[in-house]
């Protein structure tokens, strides 16, 4: 049982629980929403969008099984840094991914609410909408998993495994029945743009942000029996089969609907595809329910997920001191790190209120991307200043894969910022504020120690 001001979680997450954490971030919304947006740019080669983004992300996703297996310690990408780095570049290491976490979490409890009113409308058109109700429903569901955040990692963990597991299956229900009215003429010709190369890269710079999740699994570290095992196990396991997934649904979608079809639906594409080939179902009626149905759950796991993910990098600043030092530790009635789950949930709240969404949304894929070149970066820097470090699990091809994904990553981050120069003004606005507040909080120490001395 955890003991007052305790700062060491307890593990309490097998390794389905692990997988499920990462999969769960993955397969969110984005998926839904982004494959008709793909197939919209980039014409039938959408899929092979989705494939690319999948390789550059499992070359980052090698440098953090690496990184999680030496340094078994809660709080992902924010603790390597921490590792090889100095306070200042840690700490805003920290301050972007912590953010970025809170702000997909307010874009999740959004399109939560959206997908929860589009399905119930299907049976029930008295459910109250409107921009209101909308944010309404949105900080009710945050409310929600915030709260069995706070009480139980067990829980929330248990909660995140049962729910990726049903909308995995609602997917692959999707791709069971589409795959018998796959057309093969919808691929041809593959390459429909004039310019592919850059419509691909285009598109994979818009739709890398549903490859984001993997990432959360390391954030849970410490609360993972046999972490050093367990955690790169569950990076890969999650990552190999969401990918799949992805290219199984991608390609009944464009294979049955066609990609310009497709891009014309844009987010209601997969919904529009099912609605072409799904027989009714029992109780839900017509296939695009399920679809529906399936956004729901994929949104809600997305935001436990986000949940988890954000609370444990507040943790770990709070106990690396780089954050007050209640929001390092452990809370003696529940067990979990209670304060970090409060603030986390405090700014998602407030996210989903007064911030401009989708343009913020923009600035935490950017900080995602930023992000992932630090750790490939920390593995490189790690290797040459411990090479006799404890490492169960070692990357092949070093340092091959760590450059690879260094490189990669900052692309796509060009084509992200290429046509939107205004997240990146956003983005280094509030680098600018984690500045000054890592500032504040090194005067304050310094002053609190001077006043003791």
């Amino acid at each position: 049982m955890a003991q007052s001001g305790d700062r060491s979680p307890t593990a309490r997450l097998g390794l389905l629980d692990a997988t499920m954490v990462g999969m769960g971030a993955m397969i969110g919304a984005g998926i839904f929403v982004l494959t008709g947006l793909a197939a919209e740019i980039a014409g039938p080669a959408a899929i092979l969008v989705f494939a690319l983004n999948g390789v550059v992300t499992v070359l980052t996703g090698i440098s953090y099984a690496e990184l999680a297996s030496s340094i078994p310690k809660s709080g992902g990408g924010y603790v390597f840094v921490r590792e090889v780095f100095s306070g200042p570049t840690s700490f805003l290491m920290g301050w972007m991914l912590s953010f970025a976490y809170m702000i997909a979490g307010a874009l999740y409890a959004l399109g939560f609410s959206s997908n929860f009113v589009e399905f119930v409308h299907l049976y029930w058109a008295g459910l109250p909408t409107g921009p209101v109700w909308h944010i309404l429903y949105a900080l009710t569901v945050v409310g929600l998993f915030a709260l069995l955040n706070a009480v139980s990692t067990e829980a929330s963990g248990g909660a995140e495994t049962v729910v990726t597991i049903i909308k995995i299956i609602i997917l692959l229900v999707f791709a069971g029945f589409g795959a018998f009215a796959v057309e093969g003429s919808n691929f041809e010709p593959f390459f429909a743009k004039d310019d592919s190369s850059v419509a691909i890269l285009k598109a994979m710079g818009l739709t890398f942000i549903a490859f984001e999740g993997y990432d959360l699994i390391a954030t849970v570290t410490e609360e993972v029996e046999n972490p050093r095992e367990n955690i790169p196990k569950a990076i890969f396991i999650s990552l190999v089969a969401t990918v799949a997934i992805y290219l199984i649904v991608v390609w009944v979608a464009i294979g049955t609907l066609g990609a310009e079809e497709l891009g014309r639906a844009g987010e209601t594409g997969i919904a529009e595809a099912a609605t072409s080939f799904m027989p009714t179902i029992p109780l839900l009626g017509e296939g695009a329910a399920l679809i529906v149905f399936g956004a729901v759950f994929s949104t809600v796991s997305a935001l436990n997920a986000v949940v988890i993910a954000s609370s444990r990098v507040v943790f770990a600043m709070g106990r690396e001191d780089q954050l007050p030092n209640p929001l390092g530790q452990i809370s003696a009635r529940f067990g979990t790190p209670l304060a970090a789950v409060v603030v986390s949930a405090a700014v998602m709240l407030g996210s989903v209120v007064f911030l401009p969404i989708e343009q913020v949304g923009r600035v935490s894929s950017l900080f995602f991307l930023v992000s992932f070149v630090v750790v490939n970066w920390s593995v490189i820097r790690l290797r040459n200043r411990r090479p006799n470090m404890r490492r169960p699990f070692e990357m092949p091809f070093y340092p091959a894969i760590p450059i690879l994904a260094i490189v990669l990553n900052l692309v796509l981050a060009y084509f992200l910022l290429r046509d939107d120069p205004y997240t990146l003004v956003l983005g280094v606005g509030w680098i600018a504020i984690g500045g000054l507040v890592y500032a504040a909080l090194q005067w304050r120490r310094t002053e609190t120690e001077a006043a003791g001395a």
